[in-house]
């Protein structure tokens, strides 16, 4: 997520991860204007941010929390507190956090479908689709748009409750996320890989999950795992839920 600060336009970088497919990502900019005397909420919430991606959970939680003492106004922390409590298996802490962050911007979709992943991850899967479904139907910024296909798609292929799976419709929506990023998304194109393998079209699977290696940029862990998707297409194997 890019979050310009202050009236000279900070831009500055959060990437979103989780570590699920499930999760929000942004390439494009949530405005964010105030003054100079408060750039350093920002500051803070970007040294959070940073402990946080690099598993400093506990340092990550303190650096936020003091931002939020001292404005609990500031919303961009809420949201990054709640990827904080995510990790921290404290789902329900995640979720408060997003409201939190919805209240003061609704159109925040980002923390829509952080609170949906929460949702899921405390096994309620109607509400997470719910609140997936209703960020697809206010068609946000161009990479949240295509964040919500991805992550219903991942749902619909991943979800314990087989009720919910449906494997055609994850390769609709999983299509719909990679033309939305232009086919520039790994995890998106291995999601669409996925699905095809569900319904048994292996051929499709092994064509974008090669489509997914050859991303520019994909890092080492990620590289071994989407072989092992390859892999597993290679010899008809489809993934289910692991």
């Amino acid at each position: 997520m890019h979050v310009i600060l202050q009236r000279i336009q900070l831009f500055v970088t959060l990437l979103l991860v989780t570590g699920s497919p499930m999760a929000a990502r942004a390439s494009e900019p949530i405005t964010v204007v105030y003054g100079h005397g408060r750039a350093w909420l920002m500051d803070l919430t970007i040294t959070g941010q940073t402990q946080l991606e690099k598993g400093d959970l506990e340092a990550a939680q303190r650096s936020l929390d003091t931002v939020l003492k001292a404005d609990p106004a500031f919303y961009p922390a809420y949201y990054v507190r709640a990827r904080v409590f995510l990790n921290r298996g404290k789902f329900q802490e995640a979720i408060q956090d997003c409201n939190e962050a919805l209240r003061k911007d609704s159109t925040f979709a980002e923390a829509s479908l952080l609170r949906a992943k929460a949702n899921y991850d405390l096994g309620r899967y109607g509400e997470s689709l719910k609140e997936i479904d209703h960020v697809i139907t206010i068609r946000p910024r161009r990479d949240a748009f295509a964040r919500a296909y991805s992550d219903r798609a991942w749902l619909r292929l991943n979800c314990p409750d087989q009720s919910y799976r449906n494997g055609q419709q994850a390769v609709k929506d999983a299509t719909a996320a990679c033309k939305l990023i232009d086919w520039k998304d790994e995890d998106m194109i291995d999601t669409l890989a996925t699905a095809y393998a569900e319904v048994g079209d292996f051929d499709s699977a092994v064509r974008y999950e090669e489509k997914a290696l050859a991303i520019r940029g994909v890092k080492a862990n990620d590289s071994k795992r989407l072989q092992a998707h390859l892999d597993s297409f290679k010899q008809h194997r489809p993934l289910h839920a692991r």
